[in-house]
């Protein structure tokens, strides 16, 4: 196995780490702002695919095939974010007759299309938020909003992110809220059909890590935290999720791997809900087929590298642990706090240049993920996010003393 990452930045450091420690030879990718960023040093080599531009570089289906067949590689591995969500990526790769470390192309196109997957949860018994999806015409979805009950809120069905969402709080702000969604929806994803749905207004944004397998095994591997948010971006992820009732706890994690069942998923995979703070009910809001930025805190509390499970199911393997795992296994408290190259007297505009000093405090509680090092140059174009500094301790208490140290 020789194995191939579409990505750049943290992600690619971290899967090509996870495969040194498994002693499998990786390629990293490049365009040309990341010619000396280190994820390029890591690999063991490394094939230029392109300029800045994302459409002639880290998104160019046919570079990456080709940087692939140049080096070698026997699988591709696309990282979170750029092609990783994409199906027909994924089956241009098994095409090329390439290993993908990812889920079947029709899983991810099932799990793509917001209204697809809601159907697809309420078949699989997952409770879904109040909604209305059958119609995109505006009447249609007026008079929907009207029967569900302002405020609600409208959304892309396609993409995520954060991305084309709007809030109406009562009838006279609907149109707008519309309008704005479709049109961040189609400039964000190239399609601008939307949900309506109530919108909870003491929510939690709660996620449960799932594996699944070729042989339609399914498990759960406990819950994540992801409620602090700018902009509808994460910023701080823990886990366990802590304060939920015993009912939606285990609630959240048997849907979870009821809606990675009856889709035969086979690898490592997301599924996030919306918990109303007020009484504990829990929705489906959607499921990332792919590495969360936020796996790490899922690592750490159940000593779990995840992904050298992604790579292990990518071969036809079997999970290698069962639905007991996490229970049996789950130790002690983890947070993420993601690390963004931005102005916070600015209104958190990115920034860019080059990193003259980089300290990371030393702990065995303390875990750094990042994309530079000192002496390393951020560019204005790509995502400021950075780097994540991961704690870990016996409680929460005890990680949140570490993170504020």
């Amino acid at each position: 196995m020789k194995v191939l990452i579409a990505n750049r930045g943290e992600i690619a450091r971290r899967i090509i780490r996870s495969c040194q420690d498994w002693g499998v030879p990786t390629v990293a990718v490049y365009a040309d702002p990341d010619a000396d960023a280190p994820f390029v040093a890591d690999a063991d080599e490394a094939v230029w695919i392109g300029p800045a531009e994302l459409a002639k570089s880290y998104l160019a289906v046919e570079a990456i095939l080709g940087a692939a067949a140049t080096s070698g590689a026997t699988h591709i591995h696309p990282g979170y974010g750029f092609l990783s969500e994409r199906a027909d990526f994924a089956q241009a790769v098994i095409d090329a007759g390439l290993g993908w470390i990812g889920p079947r192309p029709n899983a991810i196109e099932s799990m793509g299309s917001k209204i697809e997957a809601r159907s697809i949860a309420e078949a699989a018994g997952v409770p879904v938020i109040p909604g209305y999806n059958e119609s995109q015409e505006d009447d249609d979805l007026r008079e929907a909003a009207t029967n569900i009950g302002y405020p609600i809120l409208v959304k892309a069905s396609a993409g995520g992110g954060g991305k084309g969402i709007r809030i109406a709080f009562a009838p006279e702000d609907f149109d707008q809220a519309l309008n704005e969604a479709r049109t961040e929806s189609m400039r964000s994803f190239g399609d601008d059909a939307v949900i309506v749905e109530r919108f909870i207004t003491q929510p939690r944004h709660v996620e449960v890590q799932v594996a699944g397998d070729r042989a339609g095994n399914a498990i759960d591997l406990g819950t994540r935290e992801c409620s602090v948010q700018r902009r509808y971006q994460k910023v701080l992820e823990e886990a366990p999720a802590p304060n939920l009732l015993p009912a939606t706890r285990s609630g959240l994690r048997s849907s979870a791997a009821a809606l990675t069942r009856s889709i035969g998923y086979d690898t490592v995979g997301t599924v996030e809900f919306i918990v109303d703070t007020a009484n504990g009910d829990f929705f489906f809001l959607e499921m990332n087929t792919r590495i969360q930025v936020e796996h790490t805190v899922t690592e750490e509390v159940c000593d779990l590298d995840l992904i050298h499970l992604q790579i292990l199911l990518a071969t036809g393997a079997d999970l290698p642990i069962d639905g007991d795992y996490f229970d049996a296994n789950v130790h002690g408290h983890a947070f993420e706090a993601r690390i963004n190259a931005e102005d916070s007297w600015a209104g958190h505009i990115p920034q860019t240049g080059v990193v003259s000093t980089l300290e990371v405090p030393r702990s065995p509680h303390i875990r750094w993920d990042a994309a530079i090092e000192a002496g390393a140059e951020i560019t204005p174009h790509y995502d400021s996010m950075i780097g994540k500094l991961i704690v870990h301790a016996s409680s929460r208490s005890q990680a949140l003393a570490h993170l504020d140290a």
